[in-house]
This record gives structure tokens, C-alpha cells and sequence, in this order.
């Protein structure tokens, strides 16, 4: 080699040196501020959270599915409580693989079983309690629905997750909270051990007194290091601290989700001090604003899971099966969940056969064909990735000739962190820009509908970012509209025209009209006189359509009469279960039918412990 090449070489290589960019110091799940950081120096932080490799695997997945399937499958309860006999668990065909094959074929990436659920029937053959599958006629005695789905899982390429619930209505030993955890620690490590890969363990918060009288205390630290240990490439949901809940039970994400928050996890110790001192909870709308930042002390890579059901309940009901979700109100919800930085738990649940029902399966399988079609074709024909992008620059998007548009997707590379605070949609149209749309956080992806347009160019300028984004992907398509809503949910099956209180005047609870309430102060019975006797086999309970909740009612007592002087209580569970997070009728079934001109609902407990009552629309089923 000459002397001149090797000066070349050298040359060269300063030059390298000195034109590289110093690597971005990047912070992983979480960060601690130092004492002194201004808010500036708080916010370039922030840009630099990124998540874990897990975390980062689960929200490339998308779509999840929930399968709420036990005991309660069988007794039409949503929450049993703990003394139904394991004998009524008894599926006629049972088939884990139709299951898999049907989520599989639209398009989900992994299945949550509820291995236990709040009554704490166990659907494995553990060897904790002797509330289980083995004591049921199903398999005689020796089945384990946890393994059939875990099998056909691996089998056809999708992940397995477990729902075991920490609330167990049936365990002696709740709420004597080191015996209990010890249980509890026992049937997750059952789990976590027998069954091969575990990719996500999903803890639900609900807590109450054991038969001790005592309210039961978790041991998350030592819940959540036996799965580190068991299973280290398992996500933690909600109680846990890789998934977050988002906050509502009906499939809406916020419209500014970040994934970066001073939310602290439940599970975490400090988790009461840190959250209180912040005004936050999972409810909260704001979890992410510089304005929230400038108070915290740390920062949480925690981003958002939403979970709903594809019927009403999360169980299933064979009455339900006039009021599965639309494919309309299906893609609203694809919409608002995967379409706004968050993943996307649907809940469909096998019935008593043992198969996911054949509407639930067709339903999700159009919208999975829905959501192929209208992603199938980019439209912006320039399409690329971008790094480095800064406030204020633009991406010129060009749309395919002749062709309308309605829809952006636009996502972060959010393996370096999520950036973008706002961004605005601009449409390029006889020589002149016109805006069309803006939007705030991006996330891992953003989809943002607006009006059909056939512009030229389609312009995204990144209004306010915390440090130089980086756009993974990005581009324009056409969603097809799609108008038809939700099944009309029945609230009574005897007319309510000659229907009067007696008590009070609450005619707005008997109107036929669920968008108009009766409210009251205290907790008010209501007596109802249905003008003529009537056989009857269960009521409906209507909370409020509003957003505010107050008054909807928890616990409550049912009586008829046929005089109005004489009650009958009526045999039923006594709670309207879940209905805080998931305000939807409620359906009661007495499992006999009673001979009745009068019914009186009286609420014993309000959802949060107030004073207080209110009801949507009441009506009985025959």
C-alpha cells in the first residue's frame, strides 16, 4: 500500500469520527429525575424512555383476545360467588383448537384464559384446592382446559396468556393475607411451570374482606418476582407493571395516550404516595403532559391496554346472542384502541358447548377481512420512514392518482421513545393547502380519520415533538363508513306503558327511554305496580347512560308481591357485578318464575358508597 492511500485511510477515518453523532443515552421502562432537573432537562428525559424488549414484542402484536370461560359459563353469573358446585362445570365439545383457529384466522396474536376467575373455580388440575375441573364430570374429573389451550396454542403459532384472579370468593384462607398469598403464589407458579411459555400474566385489582372479616393485602413483590423468575419474558397487565389499564371496560383509549407517564404501577409500594401526590389515577385524562412531568420525580414506560367484550357481558349468556357487537361498532372500537397508541384485549367468550359461538367467531373474522381491505394499499405513493425529524417539519405525503383518501396511520419508532405531542394534517387541493385534521400523541400508532378528499398531496407537519422524532411508518388510506351500531339491548320483556311508582315519582326510571334517568338522594327504594299480575323470571337494571355515575347502584335486594303489602325477596346474587367499570344493563335470572303485580328494587349499596341512587331503566324478563 502506497503512502498516499494510507494518509487517504486516515483522512478519511478523522473525518468519520468527527461527523458522527454522539448515540442518544436511551432509559429503559423507567427514570428517576435527579433532584435538580428543570423541567427542559425533565422533558429531554422523557424523550429517551423507551420500553423493554417485552413490552416492545406486546404492543406489535395488536390484537389480543380474552377468553372468559369457568364456572360461571354455566350458572349466568358474571362474578359467582365461590358455592356454585364444580358438577354444573361440564362443556359438551369442548375444542381449545376451534378456539385458536377461529381468533388465528382473524388475526389475533395471542389468547388470555381465565384460568380463575373472582369465585376461584380453577380450570387446571391444581393441587391448591379442591374447587376445580378435577371435581367436575367434564373429562371425568381428569381435564384441564389451561393445557388443551396452551397446546393449541403452540400448535397454531399464537401466544398463551393466563387471567388469574387474586380475589377468591371460595378460599378459606382469604383475607388471612400471608396464608393466602402463599395459596396464591402456589397456583401461579402451577401456571407458570406446567404449561410451557407463559407471554402474559394478567391481574385484575379487585380486593374484599375474606370470612375473617379482614381485607385481604397482596404480596405483589412477591407475585410479580415468582413470574420474573418462572417466566421472564412474560408481560405483567395491570396489577402488573408492563401493561397498563386504560381506564373504561368500553374499548375507548384516549385521544392523547402516552405511554410514557408518571403513573406509578398499583403493584408498586410506593405506588399510593406517588400517584396521590400527582392527582392521578387509571381514570385520569391527562397521564402524560409536560405539566404532569414538571411535578413527578420518575417516569414509567407503561402503556395502554384496552379491554372489552364483544357481547355485553363478559361471560357468556345465551340471551346474548342477539346483541354481539356490530362489525360498525367493532371498528370504532379498533379505532379508538389500536388506532390511539394502545393494544386491544377482546374479550370472546366460549359458551356451554365449549366453542366460541358461531356469530362471535364470524364477527371477528369480518373484522379482521374489514381491517385487511382498508390497510391492504398504501396511498401515498412516497411513503417512507423518517429519523430526525424536528419541530415544525413537514412530511409531504404524494396520493396515488385518482385516488380518495380518508385515513392517516402514522407510528413512532417507539424503541427510541415516544415524542411527538402534536401534529397537524394539512390536504394540498388547487394549488392551495387546506387543513383537514390534527391529532396529539403517535405512539406506536396513530390512525386519523378525516372527510373523503382526492388532494393532491397530503402534508403532516410535526407541530410540537420533545426531541427530534423518529417515524417508523406512515401513510394514507380509505376506510369504507360503516353506520350500522350496536344491537339494541332490551331492557324488559312485558311492556312498561301502564307501569306506575307507587312510592315516588320515578317515572323517568320506567319510560322506556334509557337515555333519561331517575336520581335521588339516599338510597331509595322503588315500587313498581305493573297494573295486572305477571309471571316473571328475572328483572333488568339500566344504570345511567351519563358519563357521571353517581348513585348507580352495587348491592341491592329484589322482592314482588301481589298485593303491595306482602314481599317475596327474590333469590339472586345481590350485586350487579363489574358494573362500575362496565355500566351496561344487567340482566338478573331468578332461576324460577314468580307470580307478581308489584316489584320493589331496593339498592343496599351505591358503586362508590354514596348516598345515593339512580337508574336508567328497570324492566322484567319473562
Amino acid at each position: 500500500m502506497t503512502r498516499t492511500n494510507i494518509l487517504t485511510i486516515i483522512l478519511a477515518t478523522l473525518f468519520i469520527g468527527c461527523t458522527t453523532q454522539p448515540k442518544e443515552q436511551l432509559y429503559t421502562k423507567e427514570l428517576i429525575f435527579p433532584s435538580n432537573a428543570t423541567l427542559e432537562e425533565k422533558i429531554d428525559m422523557a424523550a429517551r424512555l423507551t420500553p423493554s424488549k417485552e413490552q416492545l414484542a406486546w404492543q406489535q402484536m395488536e390484537f389480543t383476545a380474552f377468553l372468559h370461560f369457568g364456572i360461571n359459563t354455566f350458572t349466568d353469573n358474571e362474578w359467582g360467588n365461590g358455592t356454585d358446585s364444580p358438577e354444573l362445570f361440564n362443556p359438551t365439545e369442548l375444542d381449545c383448537e376451534q378456539w385458536v383457529r377461529a381468533l388465528k384466522d382473524a388475526g389475533f396474536k395471542m389468547a388470555i384464559l381465565t384460568a380463575k376467575h373472582h369465585d376461584g373455580f380453577c380450570l387446571w388440575q391444581t393441587e391448591t384446592t379442591e374447587y376445580s375441573v378435577k371435581h367436575s364430570p367434564w373429562r371425568e374429573g381428569k381435564g384441564d382446559v389451561v393445557r388443551e389451550l396452551s397446546d393449541a396454542c403452540k400448535k397454531h403459532g399464537i401466544k398463551f396468556g393466563v387471567y388469574l384472579s387474586p380475589w377468591d370468593r371460595n378460599a378459606p384462607s382469604y383475607g388471612d393475607s400471608p396464608a393466602y398469598n402463599r395459596l396464591f403464589i402456589a397456583q401461579l407458579s402451577e401456571l407458570l411451570t406446567n404449561y410451557g411459555s407463559v407471554d402474559e400474566v394478567w391481574f385484575d385489582g379487585a380486593c374484599a374482606e375474606g370470612p375473617n372479616g379482614k381485607k385481604q393485602v397482596y404480596d405483589w413483590e412477591a407475585i410479580l418476582s415468582t413470574i420474573r423468575r418462572l417466566q421472564p419474558n412474560a408481560v405483567t397487565a395491570i396489577m402488573g407493571d408492563d401493561v397498563r389499564w386504560v381506564g373504561n371496560e368500553g374499548g375507548l383509549g384516549r385521544t392523547t395516550e402516552w405511554s410514557v407517564t408518571p403513573y406509578t404501577p398499583k403493584s408498586y409500594s410506593y405506588s399510593t404516595a406517588a400517584n396521590s401526590a400527582l392527582g392521578l389515577e387509571e381514570m385520569s385524562k391527562d397521564l402524560g403532559s409536560r405539566e404532569l412531568i414538571a411535578k413527578a420525580e420518575r417516569l414509567h414506560w407503561y402503556p395502554s391496554e384496552v379491554d372489552v367484550s364483544i357481547r355485553p357481558g363478559w361471560f357468556y349468556h345465551e340471551w346474548q346472542d342477539r346483541q354481539v357487537r356490530s362489525l360498525g361498532n367493532l371498528v370504532e372500537i379498533y379505532f379508538s384502541s389500536v388506532g390511539r397508541n394502545s393494544v386491544l384485549l377482546l374479550n370472546i367468550p366460549p359458551n356451554r358447548r365449549g366453542l366460541i359461538h358461531e356469530i362471535d367467531a364470524a364477527r371477528i373474522k369480518e373484522l379482521r377481512e374489514y381491517i385487511d381491505k382498508t390497510f391492504a394499499r398504501n396511498l401515498a405513493t412516497n411513503a417512507k420512514s423518517y429519523k430526525g425529524i424536528k419541530e415544525g417539519d413537514a412530511i409531504i405525503l404524494d396520493v396515488a392518482e385518482g385516488e380518495s383518501v380518508n385515513t392517516l396511520l402514522i407510528g413512532e419508532d417507539i424503541s427510541k421513545g415516544q415524542r411527538v405531542e402534536e401534529f397537524i394534517i394539512e390536504a394540498y387541493i388547487n394549488g392551495a393547502w387546506h387543513y383537514i385534521a390534527k391529532g396529539t400523541t403517535i405512539g406506536y400508532k396513530r390512525l386519523i380519520r378525516f372527510s373523503d378528499t382526492t388532494a393532491e398531496k397530503i402534508r403532516v407537519t410535526i407541530a410540537h415533538t420533545r426531541k427530534d422524532a423518529n417515524i417508523s411508518t406512515i401513510g394514507l388510506y380509505y376506510a369504507e363508513l360503516l353506520t350500522e351500531s350496536s344491537a339494541l339491548l332490551r331492557v324488559s320483556d312485558i311492556s312498561t306503558e301502564d307501569w306506575q311508582c307507587v312510592n315516588i315519582n320515578a317515572e323517568a326510571a320506567i319510560d322506556g327511554n334509557r337515555s333519561t334517568t331517575w336520581q335521588s338522594e339516599g338510597l331509595v327504594p322503588l315500587i313498581v305496580d305493573m297494573g295486572k299480575e305477571e309471571e316473571i323470571s328475572g328483572f333488568c337494571y339500566a344504570p345511567t347512560t351519563e358519563e357521571e355515575l353517581c348513585g348507580t347502584i352495587f348491592k341491592y335486594n329484589f322482592y314482588i308481591s301481589l298485593d303491595g303489602e306482602e314481599w317475596v325477596l327474590c333469590q339472586t346474587s345481590g350485586e350487579f357485578s363489574n358494573i362500575k367499570h362496565n355500566p351496561i344493563p344487567y340482566y338478573v335470572h331468578f332461576g324460577r318464575s314468580y307470580r307478581a303485580r308489584y316489584f320493589k328494587l331496593e339498592p343496599i349499596q351505591e358503586i362508590d358508597g354514596k348516598e345515593y341512587t339512580s337508574i336508567g331503566e328497570i324492566g322484567v324478563l319473562k
